[in-house]
C-alpha cells in the first residue's frame, strides 16, 4: 500500500507540467462531447469505434461510469471525481458524461470485443422475423376488412417504409472520421436522439425515445393478456367463465415473471413458440385453401370505411415494429456490411406473407372476420389452435415485460444521483422491496387495463398509432434529417420528408379513431 501511494504522488508530479497545459483542450474536448462529438485523435477514435460493443453491454448492467486504468496509475493524473485531466477522449451515454481511458483500455475493449460472439446475417434475420411476424399477425385479415385493397397497399407500403426507416436509424450511429471512413459513434435509439437534442437539451431526445418504449412495451404485454382471454373464451364458450375471468388466469400465470433476473429461462423456449406459430398460420391457410371456391372476392372493396380505417392503419404499423432493437442487433453483427441485405429480404418476405394471410383469411370469412382471426375457426379446431396460441402468448409475454422493467429500474431507479429513487438491487445483486414491488405492479397493471379494456384490434390499433409510427416513422427521418443533412441527396431528402408528413398524418388520425372506438366501445358496452 505505501508502495502503491509514493507511486501515485509520483505520477502526481510527473504529470502535473502536462496537466496545466492540457487543462485548455479538455474543456474545450468536453464541449465538443456534450455537443454529440468526439474530441479525439484518429486513432483514439478507432479504438473507441472498437469498444461499442463492449459500451453497449457495459450499460445494461449498470450506470456508465469511468473506465479505471490499471493499479499503477498509469495514463494521467485522476482528480476527485476519478476523471483523468487532459484527457480528450469520451464515451457517450447520452448525457454528456465524460468517461476517461487510455490506450490501455483501448486494447483491453479490443480484446473482449473480439472475444464477444457475433451473429450471422441470418441469425440477425431470424430477429428480425420474429418481431415483424409474431402473433400480431392475426389482427391483418381485421384490417382487410375495413381497407380492402388499400389495406393490401399498405401493408406493402407499411414493409417499404419500415425497412427503408430501419436503415437510416442505423446510418445515424455512424460518423465520418478525418480521413472518410465511418466510424460507430452511438450505439443506441437513445445516443441517437440525445445527440439531435444537444447542446441545449442533451438528454431530452433520450427521455421522449424511452417513455416511446415503455409505452410500446407495456402495451404488449397488455395486449397478451388481452389475445390470451379473448382466445380462451372463444374456444370454450359453453364454459360460464367471461373473457374478463380468464385473463385473470392469464395474469396469475404471468406472476413468476415479477421474480425473473434474466431470460435465459424463457429464451430457450422462443424457437418452440415460433415453430408452432408457423405451424399455426399454416393450418389457418390450409383450412382458408380448403373453401377456395367459397372465397368472396366481390367482398373485397375499393373504398374503406373512413371511421374504421385510420385503425387498421395502427394494426399494419403495429405489425411490423422492430427499429427498437435495430441498433443493438446491428453492433453484434459480424459483417454488419450486410445489415442493408439483411433487412431487404426480412422485410420482403413479412410482407409477402402477410399480404397472403390477410388476403386469404378475409376472403373466407368476408364481414364475418373477427379481430383475432382464429375466432373465426370451427370449433372442432378452434380449441386446440387457441391453446398453443395462448401457450405462445404467455411465453411471450415475458420478453417486452422484462424490458420495460428494465428501462424503468435504469430511468428511475438507478445509484449515481441520476434517478429519482434509490437502487431496486442491494448487495450482491439480490432485489428489493420496493424492486418486486414495481415488477408486481407492472404484472397487476396489465390485468387491470385488460380487464377494462379487453378490445385487441383497438388496442393494437392504438399502439401503433401512438407509438409504433413515432418509433418506425417520425423520429427515424427526424433524426436522420438532422445529423445527416449536409451529407444527404435531395432525394433521401425528399424521402424522409414524406415518411414524417405522412406518418405524422396517419398516426394523428389512427390514434384519434382509436380512442373514439375504445370510447364507443366502453359507452356501449361492446364486445369483440
Amino acid at each position: 500500500m505505501a508502495h502503491l501511494i509514493r507511486h501515485k504522488i509520483s505520477n502526481k508530479l510527473t504529470n502535473v507540467a502536462n496537466t496545466v497545459s492540457n487543462k485548455s483542450q479538455s474543456k474545450v474536448s468536453g464541449v465538443f462531447a456534450r455537443l454529440g462529438f468526439q474530441a479525439a485523435t484518429d486513432d483514439e477514435g478507432l479504438g473507441f469505434a472498437d469498444c461499442d460493443d463492449l459500451d453497449y453491454d457495459y450499460r445494461q448492467g449498470m450506470q456508465m461510469g469511468t473506465l479505471e486504468g490499471d493499479g499503477n496509475g498509469e495514463g494521467g493524473e485522476m482528480d476527485g471525481d476519478g476523471m483523468m485531466e487532459g484527457d480528450s477522449h469520451y464515451q457517450r451515454d447520452g448525457n454528456g458524461q465524460r468517461t476517461s481511458t487510455s490506450f490501455k483500455d483501448i486494447g483491453a475493449c479490443k480484446e473482449l470485443v473480439e472475444d464477444k460472439p457475433k451473429i450471422t446475417s441470418w441469425d440477425a434475420g431470424w430477429n428480425v422475423t420474429n418481431a415483424i411476424q409474431g402473433m400480431f399477425v392475426l389482427g391483418l385479415p381485421y384490417a382487410i376488412l375495413h381497407g380492402g385493397y388499400l389495406g393490401l397497399f399498405l401493408i406493402i407500403f407499411a414493409a417499404v417504409v419500415c425497412c427503408y426507416t430501419g436503415k437510416i436509424l442505423i446510418a445515424c450511429l455512424y460518423e465520418e472520421n478525418e480521413d472518410g471512413v465511418l466510424v460507430r459513434v452511438r450505439d443506441s435509439y437513445v445516443d441517437i436522439a440525445n445527440a439531435c437534442c444537444a447542446p441545449r437539451f442533451p438528454a431530452l431526445g433520450g427521455h421522449i425515445v424511452n417513455v416511446a418504449q415503455i409505452i410500446e412495451l407495456v402495451m404488449t404485454c397488455i395486449l397478451y393478456v388481452v389475445v390470451s382471454g379473448n382466445l380462451m373464451y372463444n374456444s370454450f364458450p359453453s364454459l360460464p367463465v367471461s373473457q374478463k375471468a380468464w385473463s385473470v388466469v392469464a395474469t396469475a400465470a404471468l406472476l413468476p415473471c415479477a421474480f425473473l433476473r434474466n431470460l435465459k429461462s424463457v429464451s430457450k423456449f422462443s424457437l418452440l413458440c415460433t415453430i408452432a406459430h408457423i405451424l399455426i398460420n399454416v393450418l389457418v391457410i390450409a383450412y382458408c385453401l380448403s373453401r377456395a371456391r367459397d372465397w368472396a372476392w366481390d367482398k373485397v372493396k375499393f373504398y374503406i370505411d373512413v371511421k374504421k380505417f385510420p385503425i387498421s392503419i395502427g394494426i399494419i404499423v403495429f405489425s411490423y415494429t422492430s427499429q427498437i432493437f435495430l441498433p443493438s442487433l446491428e453492433g453484434n453483427m459480424a459483417k454488419p456490411s450486410e445489415f442493408h441485405c439483411m433487412m431487404d429480404w426480412t422485410h420482403i418476405s413479412a410482407c409477402i406473407l402477410k399480404g397472403l394471410f390477410a388476403l386469404v383469411a378475409y376472403l373466407t370469412w368476408a364481414d364475418a372476420t373477427q379481430e383475432v382471426i382464429t375466432d373465426n375457426l370451427p370449433s372442432t379446431i378452434r380449441a386446440v389452435v387457441n391453446i398453443f396460441l395462448v401457450a405462445k402468448a404467455l411465453l411471450s409475454y415475458p420478453l417486452p415485460f422484462f424490458a420495460a422493467v428494465e428501462v424503468l429500474e435504469k430511468s428511475l431507479f438507478q445509484e449515481g444521483g441520476r434517478a429519482m429513487f434509490p437502487d431496486c438491487y442491494g448487495p450482491g445483486g439480490r432485489l428489493k422491496s420496493w424492486g418486486l414491488g414495481l415488477r408486481c405492479g407492472l404484472v397487476v397493471f396489465t390485468l387491470l387495463m385488460a380487464i377494462f379494456v379487453p378490445h385487441f384490434a383497438l388496442l393494437m390499433g392504438l399502439t401503433g398509432s401512438l407509438t409504433g409510427a413515432g418509433l418506425c416513422f417520425l423520429l427515424p427521418s427526424l433524426f436522420h434529417l438532422k445529423l445527416l443533412w449536409r451529407k444527404l441527396l435531395w432525394h433521401h431528402v425528399f424521402f424522409d420528408v414524406a415518411i414524417f408528413v405522412i406518418g405524422g398524418i396517419c398516426s394523428i388520425s389512427g390514434f384519434i379513431h382509436s380512442v373514439e372506438g375504445l370510447i364507443e366501445a366502453y359507452k356501449y358496452n361492446l364486445h369483440d
